[in-house]
């Protein structure tokens, strides 16, 4: 049990960490570092949802046969289409870098705090995530390992980190204090040790239904990926100092998935 509960606030403390950002920093995050952080959490979630969820809801599946991606493919769409709707529900922001005002690099308090609601609601199915697995660990179900869940908990506090930094930069740049940009930073990520916790809880409901929960939360990672992630750090000049990254933070949870897992 201190394993799973330790497990289930790794990634609230990577969001925290990044949020600590805003301590340090005296002005808005560089172009180069958005870039840079953004591209390494898009690799993360990708690897995320490839090892440690996907492959594990098609295992879950083995009684079904040649139609054990079935649930996988189920959830996945699941997942792309809870996330098109909270985009339609929610403002549709980028997680980047605001835009600069004419007479500064101050950035409107409004949007940064509609940024704060984006990537609050984007940080539930991750928190899911987290709780689905750990589900999954205590129950016995999908071959999953405590280390296994582990490292979906650590390449998720990864990618953690510049969500809390993007948050809680802009929102010091917009004049506020770095006490209340740290602690807006950090509230966006409460949701996540919430939200496993409550799956947790609801295991007796939430084990029938492993491989869908697994590959739905897998679908609403990728949708961020591709609609919010990728599109920032791809943007303007030098535009492969993000692939590198995303290949960097590609291999890094590959790797601590497949060596803990």
């Amino acid at each position: 049990m201190p394993q799973t509960l330790l497990g289930l606030l790794i990634p609230f403390v990577g969001t925290t960490a990044g949020a600590a950002m805003a301590l340090l920093a005296r002005r808005e995050m560089s172009r180069a570092l958005s870039r840079l952080l953004t591209g390494f959490a898009a690799g993360v979630m990708v690897a995320a949802s490839v090892w440690s969820l996907l492959i594990p809801a098609i295992e879950g599946a083995s009684e079904l046969g040649r139609l054990a991606f079935l649930p996988a493919f189920v959830g996945f769409w699941a997942g792309i289409g809870f996330l098109l709707l909270l985009d339609h529900v929610i403002p549709h922001l980028h997680l980047g870098p605001t835009d600069q005002e004419p007479e500064g690099m101050r950035v409107k308090l409004q949007r940064t705090t509609l940024m704060v609601l984006a990537v609050t609601m984007h940080n539930i199915p991750e928190g899911m995530a987290v709780g689905v697995v750990y589900a999954g660990f205590l129950t016995g179900s999908a071959g999953i390992s405590a280390a296994g869940a582990m490292a979906l908990s650590i390449g998720i506090a990864i990618q953690n980190f510049p969500e809390g930094a993007i948050v809680s930069m802009p929102l010091r740049a917009a004049g506020q204090s770095r006490g209340r940009a740290f602690l807006g930073g950090t509230l966006s990520g409460v949701v996540e040790p919430i939200g496993a916790v409550l799956t947790i809880l609801l295991a007796d409901q939430v084990v029938p239904a492993l491989p869908f929960l697994l590959s739905f939360a897998a679908g609403a990672m990728l949708y961020v990926v591709v609609e919010e992630l990728i599109p920032e750090m791809s943007e303007g000049e030098h535009s492969n100092l993000g692939v590198l990254a995303f290949a960097m933070g590609f291999t890094v949870m590959m790797a601590l998935d497949v060596a803990l897992g």
